[in-house]
């Protein structure tokens, strides 16, 4: 038992020497979401709050992402996140694809499968209440219909 122990604490500290890379993309002011669709101020600060941490470039690792394994989930997490939906970089997308996106996140919101139940661990400040829910559902459906009238398809 001895020995397993050993074994598995040599382990965590070999892979600690294995870090992530928290570098962030440069933010393009020009191609964000919030500049882009003049989000008002009280909306944005929910955004920022529950969403900008993993969907956008303007990530704020936590603490705990200095420890792998943890590290690695946490990266990987916010990877995925950026490759789904990337605020930062919101221009890019074709106004028909800006407008899906944006029906995805009316129904993760409304649906609370976002935030993600296991960021609230470290983030409590995210936790979205039932009238923030609602204030975001409303904001992502009108951006939506205003695209949408907009690209004109």
């Amino acid at each position: 038992m001895k020995k397993i122990l050993v074994v598995i604490l040599v382990a965590f500290v070999i892979i600690q020497f294995f870090p992530i890379d928290k570098n962030n993309p440069t933010p393009t002011p020009g191609m964000d979401f919030l500049k882009i669709k003049k989000t008002p101020p009280e909306v944005a600060k929910i955004i920022n709050t529950s969403c900008y941490d993993c969907h956008s470039n303007e990530t704020k690792y936590p603490w705990y992402s200095n420890i792998a394994p943890a590290s690695w989930y946490v990266k990987t997490h916010i990877s995925d996140a950026r490759k789904h939906l990337n605020f930062s970089t919101f221009a890019v997308y074709e106004p028909k694809v800006q407008a899906d996106k944006l029906q995805g996140c009316v129904e993760l919101v409304e649906s609370k499968d976002m935030p993600l139940e296991s960021y609230y661990l470290g983030h409590q400040d995210a936790k979205l209440s039932e009238e923030q829910r609602q204030i975001l559902v409303k904001y992502f459906k009108k951006v939506k219909e205003d695209t949408e009238r907009a690209g004109a398809f």
